[in-house]
């Protein structure tokens, strides 16, 4: 059974989602005193990295959700669990590894829909219960 066109799709829009997430939390440190001067002040604002946030959540749920009944490998659940974990632990317990933890959780969410998307191909029975 190949693995549906959407599940697939989910997943890759996942990982660019979280790997632009994880380069912007990076990289916004260095370049924040030039982006006014690109016209880009608007991505220093937390309302773009909340609306990452909940953007890779919203697909990661969509995309995990849709695909575990075919492969039911809990791994890619946990994976993206870790790394939502990551990100509440960055920004509300330890601030001075927030730096740190933001974009480890962008990299560990891309893994969880990367892990998805292989348990998906390799896939090859739908199981009947």
């Amino acid at each position: 059974m190949k693995p549906s066109i959407k599940s697939v799709s989910l997943d890759q829009l996942g990982i660019t989602a979280s790997v632009a997430c994880a380069i912007h939390c990076a990289a916004l440190p260095f370049i924040i005193t030039t982006l006014p001067l690109w016209g880009l002040e608007f991505l220093a604002h937390s309302w773009v990295e909340l609306s990452m946030i909940c953007l890779s959540l919203v697909i990661g749920i969509c995309s995990l959700s849709t695909s575990f009944p075919k492969h039911e490998k809990v791994l890619p659940i946990m994976v993206l669990v870790t790394g939502f974990g990551f990100i509440a632990i960055g920004h509300y317990a330890f601030h001075s590894l927030e730096a740190v933890l933001i974009p480890i959780s962008g990299f560990t969410i891309a893994a969880a829909h990367y892990l998805n998307w292989k348990y998906s191909r390799s896939c090859n029975h739908h199981k009947t219960k």
